[in-house]
């Protein structure tokens, strides 16, 4: 198996199936040549294991590659303007794709028609691509590394920098800076920035910029560098919801930064870490977090909590710690305490400063939803129609209002189990 050095010095063994090596060494005998390209050349490099394999082939025709490819699975062209080969095999799927140029001529990022060429150069065929660490490719089966425009350099001084003029004519790069920034541990190159100021995301769908954002929020990296790219970009001109949190933007990226290791740590559902991690970008914005959110995303969810939630972070008193029937009313409009409490524990502790209860406020408020067990759910009244019925009670106005009354009492600590509440309920109606 090939081995690759790292940008750290170390030797690398990367993942890398037998029979894609097999293929390639088919392809060079028939006069063709094969290189992985994009995100998994830029990986290895880093030391990391990567199963996207995009393969491109120089120097052979399509008519060429489908006989060898149809020795190892089953293929399929799945566009033939794009020149892309598909192939399925037992455990795994394969793309081979063609050198290609692209030539912008309608409105949008798909607004473009491809011209394939198998008789392009590496470099000329890399000049499409958006950033110098995504334009490197490794010839296979030996590994070898072709970097025509100084990507392992950019990759060593952490520098996101396009690779030439074709950058602008595919806007969603502007925010594909913004999470490659963030996920790689990036600043923008000055020419980058200055070039993305002059391009519009106008012409980009809600789902394009939404798939962005996730990217930035969801993938592991550093998101404070994310939000130096979109500040560098001047892209909180473009969505002027996003706001700093109390007019300090270092204070957000640090909010941001520490959302990430709880994200991960805390057991939260996709949706929860979607929820917690837009809530955190927006922590300074709960005003306008809906209007941002509706200009993004459909996802009723996110734009159901993310508000609410940032609606209550906002308006929080330390004091509530002491305060349990103000605690589970507070889980029943969120039905939950959980993201609340990671959200209070990102943001820095000099902000609830101030009272008694605000000195390690969010170790407290953790304690006491948990004590309460109120992180994972809201209360459940003890009190059910179903018991009521059993009394004598029909369903109506009635029964609605017992049943409200009882979860008041429940909520206050007042009635703590279910049989102090049919107990309560009995009285009543005595």
């Amino acid at each position: 198996m090939a081995k690759i050095q790292t940008l750290s010095g170390e030797w690398f063994e990367p993942d890398l199936p037998g029979r894609l090596l097999k293929i390639a060494g088919d392809i060079r005998e028939a006069g063709g040549r094969a290189f992985l390209v994009g995100g998994w050349v830029r990986d290895a490099l880093l030391g990391k294991s990567c199963r996207d394999y995009d393969v491109e082939v120089y120097d052979m025709a399509q008519d060429a590659l489908v006989p060898i490819l149809s020795k190892y699975g089953r293929t399929n062209l799945v566009g033939k303007a794009f020149g892309v080969i598909h192939l399925a095999m037992k455990g795994l799927s394969l793309d081979f794709s063609f050198p290609r140029t692209e030539s912008k001529v309608g409105y949008g990022h798909r607004g473009f028609v491809v011209h394939t060429d198998e008789k392009l150069s590496f470099k000329e065929a890399a000049l499409r691509r958006d950033f110098t660490i995504n334009a490197m490719g490794m010839e296979l089966p030996e590994l070898t590394l072709c970097d025509p425009y100084g990507g392992i350099d950019d990759l060593k001084t952490h520098t996101l920098r396009h690779v030439g003029p074709a950058f602008a004519e595919d806007s969603l790069r502007i925010l594909r800076g913004v999470q490659f920034a963030s996920r790689f541990g990036c600043t923008l190159a000055p020419s980058t920035v200055e070039l993305c100021r002059t391009l519009s995301l106008d012409d980009l769908s809600v789902e394009r910029l939404f798939e962005e954002f996730k990217k930035w929020l969801l993938k592991p990296g550093k998101p404070s560098l994310g939000l130096k790219a979109f500040l560098d970009i001047k892209l909180d001109e473009y969505f002027p919801e996003i706001k700093p949190f109390k007019n300090s933007w270092e204070t957000l990226g640090a909010i941001l930064d520490n959302m990430v290791p709880l994200r991960d740590g805390s057991g939260l559902s996709e949706a929860q870490a979607m929820e917690f991690a837009f809530a955190a970008l927006l922590c300074g914005s709960a005003e306008t977090s809906l209007k941002f959110l509706e200009r993004i995303t459909n996802e009723t969810h996110l734009l159901k909590v993310v508000p609410l939630l940032l609606k209550v972070y906002q308006e929080l008193d330390t004091a509530i710690v002491n305060n349990a029937p103000a605690l589970r009313r507070l889980a029943v409009k969120l039905g939950g305490l959980k993201l609340l409490c990671l959200l209070v524990k990102c943001t820095p502790s000099e902000f609830y400063a101030g009272s008694a209860e605000g000195e390690n406020f969010a170790e407290k408020l953790w304690s006491a939803a948990s004590e309460l067990d109120l992180m994972e759910a809201a209360p459940q009244p003890y009190l059910m129609g179903k018991m009521l019925m059993d009394m004598g009670v029909k369903p109506g106005k009635q029964m609605g209002e017992i049943i409200k009354q009882s979860f008041e009492l429940q909520l206050d600590g007042k009635i703590n189990n279910t049989e102090e509440a049919i107990a309560w309920a009995k009285s009543r109606l005595s």
